[in-house]
């Protein structure tokens, strides 16, 4: 949905395990602080081990970084993102260190399932959010 996005895959990484998606970008098309951009604006930052009805350390809001740059943008787009919110901010920031491929199921969960009401009630509201704020992102 995203220029520059090549491949979005669901897994797992981090200790305690969190629920991830592993971003392969161009960096040429995107660069790593719009990709954050989207992130904060899709979910809660300020709710601590989960996201809505689902809770558990597994929910936990997190970035994974890969390079020493990534985590230094992280760190910078964290502090500023702070003064927007009443509540702090408890996304962690984590170097990755193995990203673990959610199951089958998981692959492509919200194309296969868009009428289920999970989809509907909570992804497909997040979805739109992201496509109005960032249309100038959009392929």
């Amino acid at each position: 949905m995203i220029k520059g996005v090549q491949s979005v895959e669901p897994g797992y990484a981090g200790s305690p395990k969190v629920e991830v998606v592993k971003i392969v970008y161009d960096p040429d098309r995107i660069a790593f602080p719009e990709l954050l951009q989207i992130y904060f604006a899709s979910h809660d930052p300020t709710q601590a081990d989960g996201q809505g009805n689902d809770v558990g350390p597994q929910y936990r809001s997190a970035v994974f970084y890969t390079t020493e740059r990534q985590k230094q943008m992280a760190e910078h787009y964290i502090r500023n993102l702070g003064y927007g919110f009443v509540k702090p901010i408890v996304t962690s920031l984590e170097p990755l260190q193995t990203f673990y491929k959610a199951e089958d199921y998981h692959q492509k969960y919200y194309e296969a399932h868009k009428d289920a009401p999970y989809c509907q009630l909570i992804i497909a509201p997040k979805v739109e959010k992201v496509q109005k704020k960032f249309k100038d992102l959009l392929k």
